[in-house]
């Protein structure tokens, strides 16, 4: 991997947080440098709460960051994109989660999300370099919905199969294909 020792990756989580057996969570453990966004206590549906959280996170970073998100934590990143000047050297999207249509039973209705400030998603460019990398059978965004998404942050596009959500229900723990994917946006870089 070309990160160098400066460079911080900073995972940001979907809404259900740290899962012990997530790539996400998992590729922390395995870089030297990263962190995550500290999982919030209240307010867990709150678009600002979550957007506070990855601000107050890179506040403690010095040097350069890379984001990489996952799911919710791609809408946590874009919006706060959208507030925020700090300059990031780039992000990895993966498999973000589609809050502009209905998602499944057990997930947050578009009107609930709506409610707590997640709509609309900013739709504007990006100003960092990113990859956004989507699934062809994700249950909570189609791939043609992703691909929109990448078109408008100025993404590249990655097309990953058929992965599902990319997460521990779809069969994925560890991911080695994230590292392929941060060192592609480094080379973008």
């Amino acid at each position: 991997m070309s990160l160098t020792p400066d460079t911080t990756v900073l995972l940001v989580p979907g809404l259900r947080d740290h899962v012990a057996e997530h790539w996400q969570t998992l590729l922390q453990a395995q870089l030297p440098n990263a962190r995550s966004v500290t999982p919030l206590e209240h307010d867990k549906l709150s678009r600002a709460a979550r957007v506070a959280a990855l601000d107050a996170a890179l506040a403690q970073i010095d040097g350069p960051v890379v984001l990489v998100a996952h799911s919710a934590g791609v809408m946590i990143s874009v919006h706060w994109a959208a507030q925020h000047h700090r300059k990031i050297r780039g992000a990895l999207l993966v498999t973000p989660a589609d809050l502009e249509t209905p998602m499944p039973a057990s997930y947050p209705q578009k009107e609930a999300l709506a409610e707590h400030g997640w709509l609309p998603v900013p739709r504007k460019p990006l100003p960092f370099p990113s990859i956004l990398a989507a699934s062809r059978n994700d249950p909570l965004a189609t791939y043609e919905r992703a691909t929109q998404m990448a078109s408008d942050w100025g993404s590249q596009l990655v097309d990953l199969g058929e992965v599902g959500h990319l997460n521990p229900a779809a069969g994925y723990g560890p991911w080695p294909r994230a590292t392929e994917l941060i060192d592609q946006l480094l080379r973008m870089c």
